[in-house]
């Protein structure tokens, strides 16, 4: 398989979460959102993570934040400002809509992560990375160092991700138990159908890559970034698509997401 550079992946995959953004609108999911989160205690954060979470009082940026769904959230546990971070804009435009219809107000930002603006530069409390970010980046190291320069000193990130063991099983194969993948995988995973939650859209999109990390890698690039790991733990439960719930409480339990905390030296 032919891997692109790291420019042109970011970019094939911008376009295909842009190509992808109306069909998240097509679900019930979408036309419920719409009204809770004109509550002013709207929050779609789980107990593992909103356990976690100190931000009363704090100026918070969500790193990839897609809807703005979970950055609305951040109002009802006490965050004093929120920015919203994303590189798609058509995401971008239903966190706008759900942020008119919230008595809160978040700040949308659109761009790249490897080309965030001055003005969010040594500026935030906490920054937030949820499920999902870090198989969109080629360079973790480099991604962690575009992280921490929005971080004031002492400042600290949460990350809430899928455990990378996850990416060695496919939940859609004949034998979901089988190890499918290399832990070690340095090739990126593409597809070329819509990215969405649940099922597939048989419609071209642009090309997305996914690259894997290892917890090793995802560690030495958070050090490498200069960050301190305060917090680290991992779970059994799942906070990824409802596929993967065929691999809760099995008698041999695979980790299947975690949690860690660092704070910017």
């Amino acid at each position: 398989m032919e891997v692109p550079n790291n420019k042109t992946a970011i970019e094939s995959n911008r376009q295909a979460w842009n190509d992808s953004a109306r069909h998240h609108e097509d679900s019930p999911d979408w036309q419920d959102l719409l009204s809770e989160v004109a509550q002013a205690d709207f929050s779609c954060l789980d107990e593992t993570l909103s356990g976690l979470l100190e931000v009363d009082g704090k100026d918070v940026i969500q790193l990839c934040c897609n809807n703005g769904r979970e950055s609305l959230s951040l109002f009802a546990h006490g965050a004093r400002s929120v920015v919203g971070v994303d590189q798609s804009a058509a995401f971008l435009e239903q966190a706008r809509e759900l942020n008119r219809r919230s008595p809160h107000n978040a700040e949308f930002i659109e761009t790249d992560i490897h080309h965030l603006p001055a003005s969010l530069h040594n500026r935030f409390d906490l920054a937030l990375i949820t499920i999902g970010v870090f198989g969109w980046m080629p360079d973790i190291g480099e991604f962690f160092r575009h992280v921490v320069s929005t971080l004031k000193p002492g400042g600290k990130l949460v990350i809430y991700e899928t455990h990378p063991f996850l990416e060695m099983v496919d939940p859609d194969a004949e034998d979901p138990y089988q190890l499918a993948s290399s832990y070690f995988r340095t090739e990126p995973f593409v597809q070329e159908e819509p990215i969405v939650y649940v099922g597939k859209v048989e419609q071209q999109a642009a090309k997305s890559y996914w690259f894997v990390h290892t917890l090793g890698a995802i560690f030495s690039g958070a050090i490498g970034a200069g960050l301190n790991i305060a917090h680290f733990r991992e779970y059994p439960h799942s906070n990824r698509e409802e596929v993967y719930d065929q691999y809760l409480n099995r008698e041999a339990q695979m980790p299947m997401c975690f949690t860690l905390v660092a704070i910017k030296t």
